[in-house]
């Protein structure tokens, strides 16, 4: 670690800014699925969803390189670069879905997305779930891990069947707790106007979900008025092995928030919805945004299209993150700390507990984890409603060999630590 740099940073960014790990890295450069600190020390990226196909891709590089050096404007001129774009990205969502607010931002999306859903049903009141994480805006810093039960946005506990102690059945008990918010708002004259959630509910710890669950969700929502906002920043982009979370979920969600991934490093993000909707949005708003719908932007997730469709990264996602859930199964099913290995895709979460019998959260012991796995070259978090959940998000061209490789590391960590 770089003890004059950390001292540095604190200085100038502010002590508390947040960094990774016990010991924090320097990271100085990044290639595919590799990132190298300031010795030239070698780590696998296990976390970043950024470069979504891989860090610093040639293609990527190169079309946003010629991109900048050729025109680099805001988004009140014409240019057929983002509606070529727009016209791409819209291709790989739903029927219906046939417009795009671009942003900057995964925050900025999910703002633009509770203000298409506010403006088209003319309500206020959202709802959550109570362990969420939706972004850093004044408005969407409201969503997350909400506890609230008056206002405008309210909150349903995230649904788990991992912990769920209920005696009834864990879908309806879920969807009464729905239902129960709906009613209040109903109840406190407050006008509905949906809810917005991750369709895997990744930052509450990827939980096993009653099967069904967002679909009657989402006809719950719609028959008190609303609309479901699918916020795909993290679920979405083939990070379940298909386009979006929502279709891993089986839902139909009527808007569709997306971030991080579009431009694998560029910031580009944005909401998508029906023609109606989008431009009623734009007559009740007027919202621009100077760095979105830019050359540049589209530029980027033009090339990061380009690869995914090039080099079947969608098959890529399938066909390796089912070979590591399986390997990781059979490891972890041998270790006493770990109460359930779930995910999709390339998207895995490792539940930690103090035992098994109790499934008390043991967030200290995952955090040793991710340190020790830090030390071996391998870079991870914790994440979860209860940070005790090892969370395994490569880059989407991780690839077999990868896998193999980091199951190797995996086990001697297990090993060592027991």
């Amino acid at each position: 670690m770089d003890d004059k740099l950390l001292e540095r940073r604190n200085r100038y960014l502010g002590a508390g800014s947040t960094l990774f790990y016990e010991r924090p890295v320097t990271i100085v450069r990044g290639e595919g699925v590799h990132l190298y600190d300031e010795h030239g020390k070698r780590y696998v990226d296990m976390y970043n969803n950024v470069p979504s196909v891989g860090h610093c891709h040639p293609h990527v590089v190169d079309a946003v390189s010629k991109q900048v050096a050729t025109l680099n404007v805001h988004s009140r001129y014409l240019h057929p670069g983002i509606v070529d774009y727009a016209a791409r990205l819209t291709a790989t969502l739903h029927d219906g879905i046939d417009s795009v607010v671009f942003t900057c931002s995964g925050t900025e999306a999910n703002e633009v997305a509770l203000m298409m859903a506010r403006a088209t049903t003319g309500g206020v009141g959202i709802v959550c779930t109570d362990e969420a994480y939706h972004g850093n805006s004044a408005e969407v810093r409201k969503l997350n891990r909400c506890r609230a039960s008056t206002g405008a946005v309210r909150s349903i506990p995230y649904p788990d069947l991992y912990r769920y102690d209920g005696k009834g059945d864990a879908l309806e008990y879920y969807l009464a707790r729905l239902d129960a918010v709906i009613e209040g708002f109903a109840r406190d004259g407050i006008p509905f106007a949906g809810m917005l959630a991750c369709p895997i509910f990744a930052n509450e710890g990827l939980p096993r979900v009653p099967e069904g669950f967002l679909a009657a969700a989402a006809e719950r929502v719609h028959r008190a008025g609303g609309v479901f906002i699918a916020d795909e920043v993290q679920a979405g982009f083939c990070r379940t092995g298909r386009w979006w979370g929502y279709e891993y979920a089986d839902c139909v969600p009527d808007i569709v928030s997306m971030g991080k991934p579009l431009g694998a490093g560029i910031a580009l993000a944005g909401a998508a919805s029906s023609a109606a909707i989008v431009e009623t949005f734009r007559r009740s708003t007027r919202y621009f945004n100077t760095f979105a719908s830019s050359p540049v932007q589209a530029a980027a997730g033009n090339a990061v299209l380009d690869v995914v469709e090039r080099d079947g990264v969608l098959d890529n996602v399938t066909r390796v993150g089912a070979f590591l859930r399986d390997r990781l199964g059979t490891l972890v099913g041998q270790h006493p700390s770990v109460g359930e290995l779930r995910g999709c895709g390339l998207f895995i979460g490792v539940e930690w507990v103090r035992d098994r019998e109790s499934k008390t959260p043991d967030r200290d012991g995952a955090i040793r984890v991710v340190n020790a796995l830090k030390d071996r070259g391998y870079l991870t978090s914790n994440a979860g409603a209860y940070g005790n959940v090892l969370k395994l998000r490569p880059p989407l061209v991780f690839s077999q060999g990868d896998a193999e490789a980091f199951v190797g590391v995996f086990e001697s960590t297990l090993a060592d630590l027991m």
